[in-house]
């Protein structure tokens, strides 16, 4: 697998890879990354030509996948993690 180039976003680290008739392009950001797998074809074989497929509806859809991977991993750890015990006192009148 080779990196192709990267492409620019102000949020996002975005990595294109190539390897043999695949073009995987990974998103990036924080703890979180997606991937996302293309068959080369004669449209498809240039970074310029792949820039022109991770177009703004592409990125958006891509961020909007993100926040909902942060809201499974949170989901996960509040019904993982201990319940914190409310401490009891005295009732003082």
């Amino acid at each position: 697998m080779r990196i192709v180039g990267y492409i620019e976003h102000p949020s996002l680290k975005i990595t294109v890879f190539q390897m043999d008739n695949k073009i995987s392009i990974k998103f990036e950001t924080g703890m979180y990354e997606q991937t996302y797998k293309f068959r080369t074809m004669e449209e498809l074989k240039t970074l310029e030509e792949i820039k022109k497929l991770v177009n703004g509806n592409f990125v958006n859809n891509v961020l909007q996948e993100f926040q909902k991977m942060h809201q499974f991993k949170n989901d996960a750890l509040v019904e993982f993690l201990p319940k914190e015990q409310e401490d009891e006192f005295e009732e003082i009148i």
